[in-house]
């Protein structure tokens, strides 16, 4: 018996990296998935986004552990793209119960210097985009009496980030808006709550960048990416963290382990955020 036999789960973000581990998980434990991701470049991002193969290939690790699973290409800042991909998945598998908003994307400047363009498509995509996902959600929610809504925040939604306030004023209206989205959906029986992920290794984090950043000059490398993490964290032993640790924290959040929990957000980020400030002696 998994802890979600018989329910339909719609993720954002789906094609790899925390989406990707949300499927395989929720699909572990009995869900069929509807993976949805724009599977395209957003001209803002410098790194690589995930294209129609990644989709395929989550599908096909979905369907690896016998469940069901459908992908659509489809843009999170288009309310009629995400009704039509809700409208897809109810049509595949006659409900949905689930929805895991995890779509994002990650860029970096100075508050002064970002673009119009820069600070609209991180809204867009991460605060706005999760509007939009929930909003094409909650009728067919609210007519069944019965839903789960899991949002991606970040430790940026509790704390601010030096070169990306739009990254940061977006993880933290997430949290405002599940707050919102847990109390008028309560009385229809509908839970929603969010994640802040600490520091997770997947192609949004592992790139040159990132790098750059940890290293804090240009010409870095993983390892000084890696090396870096072990000061954002308090436990022993961790750095960067596998995208898996988010998703079993809304597969517990989906479940009926947390039937009573709504309107909260779960910081999983192996005590960043306990450190005063950086933790200057990690032990490894």
């Amino acid at each position: 018996m998994g802890l979600l036999d018989g329910k339909v789960a719609l993720i954002t973000g789906g094609a790899r990296g925390q989406g990707r581990a949300h499927a395989v998980v929720s699909a572990r434990e009995g869900a069929d998935i509807v993976l949805v991701d724009i599977a395209d470049q957003i001209g803002t991002v410098p790194y690589a986004m995930a294209k129609e193969d990644d989709l395929a290939e989550t599908v096909r690790q979905v369907e690896a552990l016998d469940r069901r699973a459908i992908s659509v290409v489809a843009d999170v800042r288009s309310q009629q793209q995400m009704d039509d991909a809700v409208a897809r998945g109810i049509a595949e598998f006659g409900q949905l119960d689930i929805l895991i908003a995890n779509a994002g994307i990650w860029t970096q400047g100075p508050f002064w210097e970002l673009t119009d363009e820069s600070w609209e498509d991180m809204i867009g995509v991460n605060l706005t985009g999760v509007w939009k996902s929930a909003k094409a959600v909650a009728p067919h929610m609210i007519e069944r009496g019965t839903g789960s809504i899991v949002i991606t925040s970040s430790v940026n939604g509790l704390e601010p980030g030096v070169d990306y306030a739009h990254y940061v004023a977006a993880k933290h209206g997430v949290i405002g808006l599940m707050k919102n989205i847990a109390l008028e959906l309560a009385p229809h029986g509908i839970r929603c709550n969010s994640i802040n992920p600490g520091a997770i290794k997947t192609p949004m984090t592992d790139h040159q960048g990132a790098w750059d950043m940890f290293a804090g000059h240009e010409g870095g490398t993983e390892e000084d990416m890696l090396n870096g993490g072990y000061g954002f964290h308090a436990l022993k032993g961790t750095t960067f963290m596998p995208p898996e640790v988010i998703a079993n924290t809304a597969l517990y959040l989906n479940s009926e382990l947390a039937a009573a929990v709504t309107g909260v957000t779960i910081p999983v980020d192996a005590g960043h955020m306990i450190l005063p400030g950086f933790n200057h002696a990690p032990v490894r």
